[in-house]
Formats: structure tokens, C-alpha cells, sequence
């Protein structure tokens, strides 16, 4: 008897008593073939992992061999899950305009050398990580599959992926099924991981004089009510309008923070992604769309003006602030069940200083800390004086603006939830970054904690709820840092309502507003 022939002898006698056709086709069913088709094996597909299938059926679990096995059914591997050791699944903002960078990355802080290519199926890319700068053994393969975020937590429930990405926060609804299935708390700082910040930015063609949009006129301009660059000092030129498909992340996040809930024209031409979108606009003397910050290829950004007058531009440090209202957040997602080494040691890089080149390299903006020099802008300072209804809380705007010309401004800027001093998730992750950040000051430097909220209830409330926020901060900061930060010297300040980043006309604007921010400044200043 051959070798061969032995093995398949061997498979039929097995599971004479469970062959196909032998019982009803279930969701997670599988055939596993033999090469010459003589054996054919139906069950359940638990896993594949190293050459191996494990399949369950009534004779119980059995672990079988893929070298002389063909695998058929909706729920076997794709030929490049199957080599792939870190599947990545979802948003397709992260998954082609970051992940290949960030892989590289991560390969190199490894000592390895990352080998991309593109992927058996459409949107995907394979990532062979190879030790010794390239030279020595294969150490891993990763699989990126780009799609939409909502696939990032189908993924993970179904454990077809190591690490859903996502261009929005998980849903309860997602997170409940998750954690029902094992999955663990996927809010937990060690499942969610925030990797940057995206401002969704609003371009039209470069040769458009248009320079900046107003809130209201962009929602007229989507609802089709603004059809012609004249009415917004422009060209006379009709207004073409772009967008996403209605079920993408992007789309939803428009309709939501721009339109607000109003219709959008039918007349808006559909485009399948963001690259796709910036070459439409710029071959469009008339297009208008909108993009992450990472794929505007040389259209014009528009600065946003607020409702209430202030403007907003999509910079990175507006973006770092979160103080530009179309910014959203980048998350990585992985299953507590599922936190191997790798996937640790991979979310781990993601989020460090380490990672903060390559992302920003990407076209995103990171989470790293940055220092802003100057005043504050005039237009806010008129803004605080003429707004203040009384001597009392002008007297507060005027200190307010005296004192901020001592300080310069991090980046680092922590917000709570209304009536609340619990720092959001974001805050949490970026506590650690701003204790090593100040670690490496001089001795002596001078670090002021200062608290905003926004404008609902009385001016004297406002104020202590400020310095509550204020003294909240510095107290989490300095239960996570301990002595390393003895050698500098911290004040907590509050000043409520005043120096408005946004307008308080909505929930999500007035979530800017409730924020500390972190004023540094010398020793010898």
C-alpha cells in the first residue's frame, strides 16, 4: 500500500459514519476534500491555525492536516487567512491609507524587514515580516482586509480577525454581542485603542478662490439648496456635489456633524472611497467633497466657520486639541480571548511615541504631544470680552487673557461628559504620553492645569466645575507619574464658559467646550 493510499484508507475509515450528505448543512459547515476527491468530510469548522484544520462533527474534534485537504464551504479560510499569523480587518480609511506604513513600522522597530504585496482578494494586502533586515527567517505574516468599520466588529465576533479597525467608536449594541461571546469589556483600555485623529476635511478644486464655508452654507450646499459658487462669493459656476455611499462610516459621520440630520440632495455623485473622492473634486472645477486629512492630493481644504463665528481649521494641532468639530478618532479593537503576544506587542507599538512618525508619515495626524507658541488668537479674545454680560465676569475674561500670554499650550487636552470630572477614553490613553512628555522638562518648570466648560448653568458654577475638572487631571496625572514629576511646578486654574473653542449650540460642540488644557511654561519665565 502506498503513502497515499494509506492516508486516504485511513480518512474514510474514520468517518465512514459522517460523510457528506449525511447530515444538514449548518452556517459554520465545511468539506474537507481529499486531493483526489475519493474522501469527502463534513463538520464544523472550529479553526485553522498551523497547517491544521480543527473540525467537529459528531464523532467529536478531530485536527487534520491541510496538505492533503481541500477545504469547501463559505467558512474556510481564504488562501491568504490561512498564512496569515495577524489577520486586521475593517475601515478602509486605516486599512489602505495607514496600516502598510504603520507595518513597516513595526517591522523595523522589530529589526525585521516587511515584504507588501497585494492580497488574493480585492482590498487586501499581505505583509511578510522577515527578521535581519530582510536576510534571515520568516518571523510573520500579517493580513490587512480594508472594507468599512462595521466589518471590524463582524470580524472580531465571528473571530475572523486579530484586530478590527474602525474610523468610529464601537456601538453598545456591538460591544454587548462581543462580550457575550467571550470577547471581554471592549471598551477596556487594553481592547480599544485610539491610534490617531482624522479631521474630516472639506475640499473643492484648487482653482476655487473660495477660502473658507460656513456651517450653515455647507448643509445648504449637501441638501441642495446652494447650487452655485456665486452665492458664496465664488465663481458663477454650478456647485458639484460629492459623497459617499450611504452606508460607509465617512457617510454617516457627514450626515450626522454636517448635515445634522437633514436630507442630503439626490443630485450628490457617489464615489467609492477617498482617493477616489480627491481626484473627482480636483478634475472638477465645480466639485466640493469631503475627505480625511490623509487624502486631500492636492485639493483645497476649506477652513469651517462656526455658527456662532468662530473658525475652525482641519490643522494638526486643532486636530490634536479636538477642538476642529469634523475630527473623528481611529480605534483598533481586539478580543480579550483573543490578546496574544503578538497582538499585544502590535497595539502596543501602534499607540507609542514610536509609531507617531510613521502615522503622521501616513497623512494622519498622531496623538504625539506638541507645544503652541504664542497668544491667543485675536478673534477669541473679542469674542470673550464682548460676549462677557457683566463687569463681574469681564474681569474674569480680561485675567483669563492676561494670564495666557505667560504660557505656552500642549496639545494634551483632556474632556469629560456633561457635568461630569471622568475623563473620556481618549483622555485616559493620552495621561501617560503627557507624563513622559513633562518627565524631560528642567527642573522648575512651571505647568498650570486649567479647566473650560460649557455655557449651561450659572457663571459661578461654571467656574468651580472648571477647577473641579482642573484638580481632577492633576491628581490622575500625578497618581500615574509619582516622583518623576516632583522636580516641576503645577497650579491648577478655572475659567468656565470663557475662551469658547467651539459654539455651544449642539451636544457635540459643546463636548469641545468641557475640556482642561495643559499651559506650560520655563523656570526662568
Amino acid at each position: 500500500m502506498t503513502k497515499g493510499t494509506g492516508f486516504r484508507a485511513a480518512l474514510a475509515a474514520v468517518f465512514s459514519l459522517y460523510v457528506f450528505g449525511s447530515a444538514p448543512a449548518q452556517a459554520q459547515d465545511v468539506i474537507l476534500r481529499s486531493n483526489d476527491g475519493t474522501v469527502e468530510v463534513r463538520g464544523r469548522l472550529v479553526e485553522f491555525s498551523d497547517g491544521f484544520y480543527v473540525l467537529e462533527n459528531i464523532l467529536g474534534r478531530q485536527r487534520l492536516s491541510a496538505e492533503r485537504l481541500v477545504c469547501v464551504g463559505e467558512a474556510c479560510p481564504k488562501p491568504d487567512e490561512a498564512e496569515a499569523d495577524l489577520v486586521f480587518a475593517g475601515s478602509s480609511t486605516m486599512g489602505q491609507g495607514m496600516m502598510p506604513l504603520l507595518i513597516l513600522g513595526y517591522a523595523s522597530q522589530l529589526g525585521a524587514e516587511a515584504d507588501i504585496r497585494n492580497g488574493s482578494t480585492p482590498n487586501s494586502v499581505i505583509a511578510e515580516l522577515v527578521a535581519d533586515g530582510g536576510f534571515g527567517n520568516l518571523l510573520e505574516t500579517f493580513l490587512v482586509k480594508s472594507s468599512i468599520s462595521d466589518d471590524a466588529f463582524s470580524a472580531l465576533l465571528e473571530k475572523r480577525a486579530n484586530i478590527g479597525l474602525s474610523s468610529r467608536r464601537i456601538l453598545r449594541t456591538e460591544a454587548r454581542e462581543l462580550r457575550e461571546s467571550g470577547a471581554g469589556n471592549m471598551v477596556d483600555v487594553r481592547q480599544e485603542r485610539i491610534v490617531a485623529v482624522d479631521p474630516m476635511t472639506i475640499i473643492v478644486n484648487p482653482s476655487n478662490p473660495v477660502t473658507q464655508i460656513r456651517e450653515l452654507e455647507l448643509s445648504a450646499i449637501y441638501q441642495g439648496l446652494i447650487r452655485n459658487w456665486s452665492e458664496l462669493g465664488g465663481p458663477d459656476l454650478p456647485i458639484t456635489l460629492y459623497t459617499y455611499d450611504a452606508g460607509t462610516t465617512s457617510r454617516l459621520y457627514f450626515d450626522e456633524l454636517a448635515l445634522t440630520g437633514a436630507p442630503m440632495s439626490t443630485a450628490a455623485k457617489i464615489i467609492t472611497d477617498d482617493n477616489a473622492m480627491a481626484a473627482a473634486v480636483n478634475a472638477d472645477p465645480g466639485g466640493i467633497g469631503y475627505v480625511g486629512y490623509a487624502f486631500q492630493r492636492g485639493a483645497k481644504p476649506l477652513s469651517l466657520l462656526l455658527n456662532c463665528g468662530i473658525a475652525a481649521l482641519p490643522t494638526p494641532f486643532a486636530s490634536k486639541t479636538e477642538q476642529y468639530p469634523l475630527h473623528r478618532r481611529l480605534y483598533m479593537y481586539a478580543r480579550a480571548d483573543g490578546m496574544t503576544e503578538t497582538v499585544q506587542q502590535f497595539l502596543d507599538f501602534a499607540t507609542s511615541p514610536a509609531a507617531d512618525g510613521v502615522i503622521a508619515k501616513s497623512g494622519f495626524v498622531d496623538l504625539g504631544i506638541e507645544r503652541q507658541t504664542g497668544e491667543l488668537p485675536d478673534e477669541m479674545v473679542r469674542s470673550m470680552l464682548n460676549s462677557a454680560i457683566d463687569t463681574y465676569e469681564l474681569t474674569f475674561a480680561q485675567k483669563m487673557v492676561e494670564e495666557r500670554r505667560k504660557w505656552n499650550r500642549l496639545s494634551a487636552t483632556f474632556r469629560f461628559a456633561t457635568g461630569s470630572s471622568r475623563l473620556d477614553e481618549r483622555g485616559l490613553a493620552d495621561l501617560r504620553r503627557l507624563a513622559e512628555y513633562l518627565a524631560l522638562e528642567p527642573a522648575g518648570t512651571r505647568v498650570a492645569v486649567v479647566g473650560f466648560t460649557d455655557s449651561d448653568g450659572p457663571f459661578d458654577a461654571n467656574l468651580n466645575l472648571a477647577i473641579q475638572r482642573a484638580r481632577q487631571v492633576a491628581a490622575e496625572l500625578d497618581a500615574l507619574a509619582g516622583p518623576s514629576l516632583g522636580k516641576l511646578k503645577f497650579e491648577a486654574q478655572g475659567y468656565g464658559e470663557l475662551a469658547p473653542e467651539a459654539c455651544n449650540d449642539t451636544q457635540s460642540q459643546k463636548r469641545i467646550n468641557r475640556r482642561v488644557e495643559i499651559w506650560i511654561r520655563p523656570p526662568d519665565a
